[in-house]
């Protein structure tokens, strides 16, 4: 039987993933996902090629098919709504600067004039995956995190994208937001763990996950689960009484151990009588390859286009 399927894709910074999605039982296939290590220092042809080479072998696993389209989780500067790469200065996918992506993977997979591709950001696919069909998709007004290398978010309202207005970040984002005297992405992400416990203990560390695993033997590690815990609360909190938060999403490494700060986290919440739910995303890195796959439907992609263009 043919299925109608869309292909999302999550763009990383050494690596590629995608999966097939059935459209009809809005579920992504068993069986479909690739993944391809991607040089970010390459030459145009060489990046196109490998992402072009894992979307291949997701429609290929899909079997017989109808392929509607395809979605990238993408990661910024980039234009969301022409397909077009701005991504400079950042020592990364810089020669991809001002090539029109979409025309490019079109090009490789031969794709029709109604198979379209299109691109969002990768945080923004992570909160649409989650808002569709994962931990939020029985509220409407959601903010979702990740915290990981990076401290990404957005703000959706019945399943759109959130970027601008009274009470909205700039795009949608919050780690450019200052936060005891720098940005909030250095307070919430792996650098501030690892900086951190490398400051205060003789012992040293690479990621969040060794702090974890000293947690129960190890003062400095509670103390940092402690102070994360409750400075995230501190940051968040007003955001969620600005907006009417009913949900916060949680993903990235980092909300791996969400039981470790969990306790500082609400209780700095409470402090400031802020209800919100809390929930960690099951879906985890399938939720990006969920929201970029939803961008192929074209009444949704029509809803929030406008949003795109501003992010």
């Amino acid at each position: 039987m043919n299925k109608k399927i869309a292909i999302g894709v999550d763009v990383g910074g050494s690596h590629v993933c995608c999966a097939a999605f059935d459209l009809t039982n809005m579920q992504l296939i068993e069986g479909t996902h690739a993944e391809m290590k991607v040089d970010n220092k390459g030459t145009t042809e060489e990046i196109i090629s490998a992402w072009a080479s894992a979307i291949k072998e997701s429609i290929d696993k899909a079997g017989i098919c109808m392929l509607t389209g395809i979605g990238f989780a993408m990661p910024g500067p980039f234009d969301y709504v022409n397909g077009i790469s701005l991504i400079k200065g950042v020592n990364k996918f810089e020669n991809l600067y001002g090539v029109h992506v979409g025309e490019e993977i079109a090009g490789k997979l031969n794709l029709e004039s109604d198979q379209p591709v299109r691109f969002i950001n990768d945080a923004t696919a992570f909160a649409v995956g989650e808002a569709w069909i994962g931990k939020a998709s029985s509220v409407e007004n959601v903010m979702a995190i990740t915290l990981g290398t990076g401290f990404g978010s957005a703000f959706l309202d019945k399943g759109i994208p959130q970027v601008e207005g009274e009470n909205i970040p700039e795009m949608g984002c919050v780690y450019h937001l200052p936060f005891k005297g720098e940005i909030a992405d250095e307070s919430f992400s792996t650098r501030w763990f690892v900086n951190n416990y490398n400051a205060r203990s003789e012992t040293k560390v690479t990621g969040v996950k060794d702090i974890a695993l000293r947690y129960n033997d190890d003062q400095i590690a509670r103390e940092l689960f402690n102070e994360f815990g409750t400075n995230l609360g501190e940051f968040l909190g007003p955001w969620f009484s600005k907006i009417g938060t009913e949900m916060l999403v949680m993903g990235g490494n980092i909300s791996n151990a969400y039981g470790l700060f969990e306790e500082a986290f609400k209780s700095s919440l409470e402090a400031q009588e802020v209800q919100v739910q809390i929930g960690i995303s099951e879906l985890k890195e399938e939720a990006a390859l969920v929201g970029s796959a939803r961008l192929v439907i074209n009444d949704y992609y029509q809803s929030i286009e406008h949003m795109l263009a501003k992010m």
